[in-house]
């Protein structure tokens, strides 16, 4: 495999980084590459932007909003966005429920659906995880008990992101108790204004609310927005998880880490000298990048290969990508963790600083005051979009044959 690229490529790749720096605000990139909260409204604006360029969607067919670009130019559009600290468009929207109605969806469910979902007009959050299944999806209890044109769905999901904003949520629900355990699955798309919906936060440890649970009591769902068909849910989720962890790998955003790391590490003495000259730190970077760019020569073949697959069934290879992507950004934000050192601690005022007329933190807080917190919740990336040892089984099945 070639892995120049051309004179075209490399415009793209420049045209791309200038509109990010440009049209979208710096503070929002800012906070992104220093692992900081966005608000529901930074995320919206951000999106927007794209949306009003084209950029939102361009993965999806060009019918419904995408962009007719080659594989390389989707492969430079991500890592761009990604290196620049341009905020992901919605994945719930874009890179999860919206490929499914593609799909799966009938043309009225594509009509209504794909524009406000490729626009951020209505928010979605993903209803799948459970207590009591999670990495074991398929053992999932919430029960969708069709009555008349209607079905009624009772339950509980877990962990579901950003819920809190959420206009809508695709859910997996079951609809035939009697079958094998990935059978008998629907996917439905239901409006959270639905009576019967009670939306409870999970703080996190950073002291964040970006999990919640989901109750479902009595809720009605018309049976209109079943997509695919009744009980074949499960081809729906894992066309939906295949795609979730194809993008789960994000190396645009380790690269940019990466960068962040040696510049901190280049300003942070160890003793007499800038922690960037000891070697032992320098061999931890350098080991990283190593994988960092195996990984990226893996997606970007996993990338050339799904552009000419005919089937709709996810790519296995993926999965090597989210195991590797998940690990190379939990060793990101533990090189990150290395520099803050003790001040990564929580800072709290004491009596002598009110001694000496200020209660503000040390300004080197300004920088290692996300490090501990982004340290904690990156342990996360191993478990969502299928922990990483059912990646291993799927490619121990499908890639090597065992």
């Amino acid at each position: 495999m070639d892995l120049r690229f051309s004179p075209e490529e490399n415009a793209f790749r420049q045209e791309l980084r200038s509109f990010f720096r440009s049209a979208v605000p710096e503070t929002i990139r800012a906070k992104v590459s220093e692992n900081r909260h966005l608000s529901k409204e930074e995320m919206v604006t951000s999106h927007k932007i794209l949306h009003a360029k084209g950029y939102a969607v361009p993965h999806w067919p060009k019918a419904w909003g995408g962009a007719d670009w080659t594989p390389v130019q989707h492969y430079i559009y991500t890592e761009e966005l990604q290196y620049n600290g341009v905020p992901q468009p919605l994945p719930f929207n874009v890179s999860m429920c919206g490929p499914v109605v593609i799909a799966f969806g009938t043309p009225e469910q594509k009509k209504r659906f794909l524009p406000r979902m490729a626009a951020l007009d209505d928010w979605w959050c993903q209803g799948f995880s459970e207590p009591g299944a999670g990495s074991d999806l398929a053992s999932l209890k919430t029960t969708a008990v069709r009555q008349g044109d209607h079905y009624i769905v009772n339950g509980q999901k877990t962990w579901t992101t950003l819920a809190q904003h959420a206009d809508w949520i695709f859910c997996l629900c079951r609809t035939d108790p009697e079958a094998k355990k990935q059978l008998g699955i629907s996917f439905l798309l239901i409006d959270m204004k639905t009576p019967g919906i009670t939306v409870r936060p999970i703080q996190t440890m950073d002291g964040g609310r970006e999990v919640n649970e989901v109750f479902f009591d009595d809720v009605k769902v018309p049976v209109e927005n079943l997509v695919g068909q009744e009980h074949r849910g499960w081809d729906c989720a894992k066309f939906l998880l295949g795609n979730e962890r194809t993008g789960i790998a994000r190396v645009g955003y380790s690269k940019q880490r990466v960068q962040r790391i040696k510049e901190l590490a280049s300003r942070v003495m160890a003793g007499d000298r800038p922690l960037i000259e000891d070697e032992r730190f320098r061999e931890k970077v350098a080991a990283v990048e190593v994988e960092l760019k195996a990984l990226e020569m893996t997606q970007m073949r996993v990338l050339a290969e799904d552009r000419h697959r005919k089937d709709r069934l996810p790519n296995p290879k993926s999965s090597i990508l989210k195991i590797r992507g998940s690990e190379i950004q939990q060793a990101t934000t533990h090189l990150l963790l290395e520099i803050a050192g003790p001040l990564a601690v929580p800072y709290q005022a004491d009596s002598d600083d009110a001694q000496f007329g200020s209660n503000e933190p040390p300004e080197d807080l300004e920088w290692a005051a996300p490090a501990a917190p982004a340290y904690f919740n990156y342990r996360k990336t191993t478990i969502y979009g299928g922990s990483n040892e059912i990646q291993r089984n799927i490619l121990a099945k499908a890639v090597l044959g065992f």
